[in-house]
This record gives C-alpha cells, sequence and structure tokens, in this order.
C-alpha cells in the first residue's frame, strides 16, 4: 500500500532524509519512529504530497506522490501532531467544510460527519467551537477529519497527544479497530503505546532507517541481552561461582539480605537461562524463592540504537 525506494530529501546542503526505502502492507499497522529531527516529519510529508522528494520515488496505492498527487491525496487521511484546525468554526461545520474539500457528495456529507463524530467520541462537542475544545478534544476533530473520506491509508503523528488516560485508551482501541479498513503508518515517541498496536516498527535517525522489525522481535531477540533475577539460599560464594559458570552468562551481581542472595544475572545474548538455574539450584540442594526473566523492551533497544547511530552521544 506504501512503497518507498531510495527516498532523499535535501533542503540546500543539507539532507533531511537520506536513501530510505521501506513497504508497508495493506492492513499493517507500522510505527514510524526516531529521535527529534531524525527525517520522520519529512517523509511523512512527502507521502502525503506537501514535499516533493529530491530524489527517488514513494507510492501510495500504486500512485506516484510526484506525478500523480491528486490520487495520492484521495487515498490518504492524515492527522499531524499539531492538527490546523479553524478555532472560530464549529466542529460540525468545520467537518463540512473540510468534506466540501475532500470532495464528498453533498447527499454523502452529513451522513460521514454523523459516522466520524460517533467513532471519534463528538456527538457531545459537535455543535461547539473549536475554540473552546481542549487540546486533546482537537486532536479528536482532527482524527475525524482524516476519516471523513474513508481513506485506505491513515497517516498520524503523534496522534495521543494531549489525550488523558482513559481518551489514550479509547484511541489506541479505536486504531486497532481502523487497521480492518485501513493501512496505518504511526509515529509516536510513546513506544509502550506503539508495542500495544503496530505490527512492525521502522526506526530512522540521521535520515537513514537503522531498523525494521516486529516490536517483539527487535525489543527481545536484538537488545543487548537479558537479565535474570534469581533469589537463592546457599553458600555464598558457591552459589556466584555456580552461576558465573553457566554457559551463556555474561555478567553476575550479588546482594545478600537475611541469608537469601540475589543475583541479577545479564546474559550474552537473548538465552532464557531460567530452566539452567533451576536445574542448578535443585542439584545443589539449595532453595530458591524467586526466578524471574527481564527482557529488554522496545524502548531499551530504540535508545541504544539511535544512541549508537548517534556517535555514542545521547539525544
Amino acid at each position: 500500500m506504501i512503497r518507498v525506494r531510495n527516498l532523499v530529501k535535501r533542503y540546500g546542503a543539507f539532507t533531511a532524509v537520506d536513501g530510505i526505502s521501506f513497504d508497508v502492507e495493506t492492513g499493517q499497522i507500522v510505527g514510524f519512529l526516531g529521535p527529534n529531527g531524525a527525517g520522520k516529519t519529512t517523509t511523512i510529508r512527502t507521502l502525503t504530497c506537501y514535499h516533493p522528494p529530491t530524489e527517488g520515488s514513494a507510492s501510495v496505492d500504486g500512485f506516484d506522490v510526484l506525478t500523480q498527487s491528486m490520487e495520492v491525496r484521495k487515498r490518504i487521511g492524515y492527522l499531524p501532531e499539531s492538527a490546523p484546525l479553524y478555532p472560530e468554526m464549529r466542529v460540525r461545520e468545520y467537518l463540512r467544510f473540510r468534506a466540501k474539500l475532500h470532495t464528498l457528495a453533498p447527499a454523502d456529507r452529513d451522513r460521514a460527519i454523523d459516522r466520524v463524530t460517533r467513532r471519534c467520541w463528538l456527538g457531545d462537542f459537535v455543535d461547539r467551537p473549536i475554540g473552546h475544545l481542549s487540546k486533546g478534544m482537537r486532536q479528536r476533530v482532527g482524527l475525524a477529519d482524516a476519516l471523513l473520506h474513508e481513506p485506505k491509508v491513515l497517516i498520524l503523528d503523534e496522534p495521543t497527544i494531549g489525550l488523558d488516560p482513559t481518551q489514550i485508551r479509547e484511541s489506541l482501541n479505536l486504531i486497532r479497530e481502523l487497521r480492518n479498513e485501513h493501512t496505518i503508518l504511526f509515529s509516536s515517541h510513546i513506544l509502550p503505546q506503539v508495542e500495544q498496536i503496530c505490527d512492525e516498527v521502522i526506526i530512522i535517525t540521521r535520515g537513514r532507517i537503522v531498523a525494521r522489525g516486529s516490536p517483539k522481535v527487535l525489543g527481545e531477540e536484538k537488545a543487548a541481552g537479558s537479565r535474570l533475577i534469581a533469589e537463592i539460599r546457599g553458600p555464598a560464594e558457591e552459589v556466584e561461582k555456580a552461576v558465573r559458570g553457566l554457559a551463556g552468562v555474561a555478567a553476575v551481581e550479588r546482594q545478600t539480605r537475611d541469608g537469601w542472595h540475589r543475583l541479577a544475572i545479564r546474559t550474552a545474548g537473548a538465552q532464557d537461562l531460567r530452566e539452567g538455574v533451576f536445574k542448578l539450584v535443585a542439584g545443589k540442594g539449595w532453595s530458591a524463592r524467586e526466578i524471574r526473566r527481564e527482557v529488554s523492551s522496545l524502548e531499551d533497544y530504540y535508545l541504544r540504537i539511535t544512541t549508537e547511530a548517534d556517535g555514542g552521544t545521547s539525544r
């Protein structure tokens, strides 16, 4: 549904996007992540036909963003981080205006407005001036606008910004439902949200893609090892030495309290050493009251990969 090949965007001597390529399949929710200034917004603006590419190509539903931009725009619903609204207009009035711009037939406009206001929980606010709404409610109006013309592709840039926890949960549930009708490119700095709803993640920094995969794969398999927490009762030095001798153990930190040794065991890769630790404890006749694996999250991986790509300095 979205196809990007060797996309480059320059502003004078500055290269904002540097030869990226990726596909988004029909019905997917793909997270598009990166630090501020990484090239995310520039890529999104290229896909939505705001900016032409300098080199390379991009298409939506088979239509080229440069040569067939009007066809692309018909197929995209776009919610930018700060939805550009008219505060003096009422919600219904604004959506009717936007429906005209989307070239909806007069007979279809009111039905479309009723449909999107229900989906975005705007029924009680539809006759209020936009300027009287909270930031979170304005985001809902922007999402309703993006859904008016039933586009094949939704591009959502920080769609939950300004929402309270209940609204965030409702919005994420709505985005999950929308995948049945739309392909979604989802940009957010809130990585737990990305883990909850995205099938795949693309991480971009300094204008280049540095990682791609499912949140689970990136978080568990590609992160720098996992950690095992074990609480064992036995001879202190012997316990630590035996655990250090297990295959796959990279480091062990020990704290002792009330005769129990709490071991933080860092693995060399993504191995799960719980069974090995259990067999060791059972074989030695020691006691254990906890053996728990802590797996690196998508956020851990994101921070590591973007810091490495940025030359080892955090942003």
